[in-house]
């Protein structure tokens, strides 16, 4: 007797266990969440051989359970026939939210009436409810009633079925934690497919890990996911690939790049690009976010429907600087040889700086080097670099600046003052792309754009045999004249303003700008030394000032005495600031933007708010 009561127990713990191995295995891989729990309970009631097997969720805000799944044994009334799918039994849910389980072997013994009398007229007999938990919140229990015959649930029995519970509790959580990623993904999809920027995503080898369909029409091509960026990329001049690499590189983001990207397909395009770096949940680095933004239309209309007031540093709004501009502009992508001429002081650094800056050589070195400023032996080694031993102190190894700004833009300044002998070696590394450094025959090849600037006019030069023509045919393939500042001098009030800025933080004053006196004589000066002058004669009345205003004291003396002898009434043609008519309607333009009307008069701010006194302006609606 006892072996076979031995025999029955293994048996049936067999069962049990086969019978959680199939719940595990199922809840693996859900496909269908009601499927999974309608399989569980029709498994656990073959082996269990009770009536009715169900599963409750508990509903917070009312404080009710409502039934999800069901199985019932052949002959048994169902839980809905019954209309008990949802039910309220609040001395139930503290016993469950405890963690214990409800088990009673008569059911007339459970102490809540009114869940004793539902029972009982469902005519269960015995019931065993197991509590499930999600997160440490009561998700709801699984139950079990018998109605044929009064059962014992042993110790052994709730231990199954309550691991069998936590299987269960565990699918239905990940199966949620599972949809809400997929509703996540399907919002991001969404989001990421109705965002008119392309979006590209690639792995630290430059391979696409997704991009969205804005991609394809902006960059002209299909970029397909695992396929190697510069694979995609072919039918393009791949402006945007320098942005990539710097982000891969230095795992920095790079932010408001602006490019031209050019198509076989089609004319070129203006985009913005930004590009950050990838990380994964943890915060290790993964790859690179490419954000391309089309702004080929917002700077035509930009170009068209307003004059341009800088470009890079450069100030100035008058005609000949927007010429200047629209050189700038159009050859700062290219790598062709560039010449910078003009006055001292009007900006030929400035000028060479905005097209390395503006260009796609901007992450590379930017080298100047001053050939007037060093003897003939001393710049061939400057340029080009010695070896050691090539002359007398040359005790080590030297690179030239060619080789420094490899991958970048050289400055060659005052390239009028060169040496016959330099200016053939220069014109060697121009034709050649190539040089020897001082000291050794090893030729070196470097990638680097090469700009010119000079003062000299070289053309003369030529002539009295101080420059080779040929040289200058090689630097002169485009000519960027600067003009001087007598040249433009509606630029003036736009030049003050932008040195007022810089040295209030300089010198940290609150200076607003000069008086009409002082832009008066600003205005009749001949600037000899250009904006270089201009900027030197504000930085002496900041010193000076000690008001809120430039005064004609604190200028220059020979500005502030200058006396030409046909006074040019520059202000009465140029400034529109001192018309009414004139700044309302630059007010209604801007919509009442001081400061920008200001720039569009050619004024300073304070000398805005001055006219306004003058001409009792106020913005309409400021009376009322």
């Amino acid at each position: 007797m006892k072996t076979m009561q031995t025999e029955e127990k293994l048996k049936k713990r067999i069962a049990y266990e086969k019978m959680l191995a199939g719940i595990s295995e199922r809840a693996v891989l859900i496909d269908d969440i009601n499927a999974f729990l309608g399989e569980s309970l029709q498994s656990m009631g073959d082996i269990l051989d009770v009536s009715r097997i169900f599963i409750f969720t508990y509903e917070q805000l009312s404080g009710t359970f409502a039934c999800i799944c069901e199985w019932v044994a052949r002959g048994i009334t169902t839980l809905a026939d019954l209309d008990e799918l949802k039910i309220a039994i609040p001395w139930g849910t503290r016993y469950l939210r405890e963690g214990k389980t409800i088990n009673f072997e008569n059911t007339r013994d459970i102490p809540g009436d009114h869940y004793r009398q539902r029972l009982l007229a469902a005519d269960v007999k015995s019931t065993l409810n197991v509590p499930l938990f999600i997160k440490g919140d009561l998700y709801g229990f699984m139950g079990f009633d018998e109605c044929r015959h009064h059962r014992k649930w042993i110790d052994e029995d709730v231990y199954i079925l309550s691991t069998a519970a936590q299987i269960i509790t565990r699918a239905i959580e990940n199966k949620a934690y599972e949809e809400e990623l997929e509703r996540h993904r399907s919002r991001l999809e969404s989001i990421f497919g109705s965002v008119q920027d392309a979006i590209i995503t690639v792995d630290t080898d430059m391979n696409v890990i997704e991009a969205n369909k804005a991609a394809e029409k902006i960059c002209g091509f299909k970029l397909n996911n695992g396929q190697a960026f510069v694979d995609c990329t072919t039918d393009c001049d791949r402006s945007c690939l320098e942005v990539l690499h710097e982000t891969l590189r230095s795992r920095t983001t790079v932010q408001d790049y602006q490019i031209e990207c050019g198509h076989l397909d089609r004319n070129k395009l203006i985009a913005m690009v930004n590009s950050s770096p990838l990380l994964d949940s943890a915060g290790n680095f993964m790859g690179a976010v490419l954000v391309i933004r089309d702004i080929t239309r917002l700077t035509h209309l930009e170009e068209e429907l307003k004059e341009r007031h800088h470009f890079q540093n450069i100030i100035g709004k008058s005609e000949k600087m927007q010429k200047v501009y629209d050189l700038l502009q159009t050859l700062a992508s290219q790598s062709t040889t560039v010449l910078i001429t003009g006055g001292s002081g009007t900006g030929k650094e400035m000028a060479a700086k905005a097209l390395h800056y503006g260009g796609t050589r901007t992450n590379g070195p930017f080298v100047t080097v001053n050939c007037s400023a060093l003897a003939e032996s001393l710049l061939e080694s400057e340029l080009f670099g010695h070896v050691r031993g090539a002359f007398t102190g040359a005790d080590r190894d030297k690179i030239g600046r060619f080789e420094a700004a490899d991958g970048g833009t050289i400055l060659l300044d005052e390239i009028g003052d060169i040496s016959p002998l330099i200016q053939l070696k220069l014109l060697r590394v121009l034709q050649e792309k190539e040089f020897d450094r001082v000291g050794e025959s090893n030729p070196r090849r470097v990638d680097v754009r090469v700009l010119a600037s000079t003062n000299r006019n070289l053309k003369e030069a030529i002539k009295k045999g101080e420059f080779r023509e040929d040289l200058y045919y090689r630097l002169n393939v485009i000519e960027i004249h600067l003009p001087l500042l007598c040249d433009r001098y509606e630029d003036i009030p736009l030049l003050i303003d932008h040195f007022c800025e810089i040295f209030q933080k300089t010198y940290d004053k609150k200076i607003t700008g000069v008086s009409d006196e002082v832009l008066q004589a600003f205005m009749n000066y001949p600037w000899p030394g250009n904006v270089r002058e201009l900027e030197h004669a504000i930085e002496r009345a900041f010193v000076l000032c000690r008001n809120h205003m430039i005064q004609l004291e604190h200028i220059p003396a020979e500005i502030r005495s200058y006396s030409p002898v046909r006074v040019v009434r520059r202000l009465t043609t140029e400034r529109r600031g001192d018309d009414p008519e004139a700044i309302r309607s630059a007010l209604e333009k801007t919509d009442w933007n001081i400061s920008k009307a200001a720039r569009l008069l050619g004024v300073s701010r304070w000398t805005m708010y001055r006219r306004f006194e003058k001409y009792n302006i106020s913005r309409p609606g400021d009376n009322v």
